[in-house]
């Protein structure tokens, strides 16, 4: 399958009942192996990609959403397909103007480039990631703003 390298990241649910467009590129894409993610995903991590301007973003269809407090005690909210159950996106209440999009949600999931892994404490020998990513235990540092 060619890969679509431009333009905007199109994706959704298995079943097409949620369908989102996002125009620009994520801010980052990562690796996740803490807990929630290797529950949500069945696996040892999940992989996503974080965009900035959540306006932006162009969203169809009615998804079930269903709060967790993450690791930091921040809410976040996973979004789900009420039909088939297919994992789609994520917010969080700590940085409202992100979407996160699941890297198996896309049209093209070879557009998914992991930059990095989170979480690489709680991930397993049987996980296996690319280990020339840069790692961090738990979330990284926040940038410093000035």
């Amino acid at each position: 399958m060619k890969e679509n390298t431009s333009g905007p990241y199109t994706g959704g649910c298995a079943c097409g009942a949620i369908r989102y467009e996002i125009p620009g590129e994520p801010m980052v894409m990562v690796d996740c192996q803490c807990r929630d993610c290797q529950r949500k995903s069945g696996t040892g991590h999940g992989s996503y990609l974080a965009f900035p301007g959540r306006a932006s973003v162009k969203l169809t269809g009615k998804a079930t959403h269903w709060d967790l407090a993450g690791d930091s005690g921040n809410m976040k909210t996973r979004a789900f397909c009420p039909t088939c159950g297919s994992p789609v996106y994520l917010t969080s209440a700590a940085m409202p103007d992100h979407f996160t999009v699941h890297a198996a949600s896309l049209d093209d999931p070879g557009r998914y480039k992991p930059q990095m892994v989170f979480y690489k404490a709680s991930g397993y020998a049987w996980d296996k990631l690319d280990p020339a990513l840069p790692t961090f235990d738990r979330m990284p540092p926040k940038p410093d703003a000035g």
